[in-house]
């Protein structure tokens, strides 16, 4: 199906539904990564480093690297910014390794 820009620049998303982020809900549109939705929230970092504890968040955008990890649906060690949204999804702040069984 070819499309042309001007139908691109017309297009309408389809409505918004709501994620919760660490219990709190927050709006994303169909077709959003799990990363663009809590960008749009204002939600930078949704991860903190192994060592330290520093937040992270998406760095690249493309799934090139493991920035963005989150535990979405119970599920740890997942690239943000490659799973779309759905409604009703669950996301979890996740902490160092996002799971116990590969703690150090």
């Amino acid at each position: 199906m070819a499309r042309n820009p001007l139908e691109l620049a017309g297009a309408r998303p389809g409505p918004a539904f709501e994620i919760t982020v660490d219990g709190r809900p927050v709006p994303a549109l169909p077709g959003q990564s799990v990363a663009a939705a809590l960008w749009g929230a204002g939600i930078l970092a949704w991860r903190t480093t192994r060592v330290g504890g520093r937040p992270r968040g998406a760095f690249c955008g493309i799934g090139q690297c493991f920035e963005c990890l989150a535990v979405i649906n119970g599920v740890p060690n997942r690239r943000a910014c490659l799973v779309p949204a759905g409604p009703g999804d669950a996301v979890t702040t996740q902490g160092g390794h996002g799971r116990a069984d590969l703690a150090v």
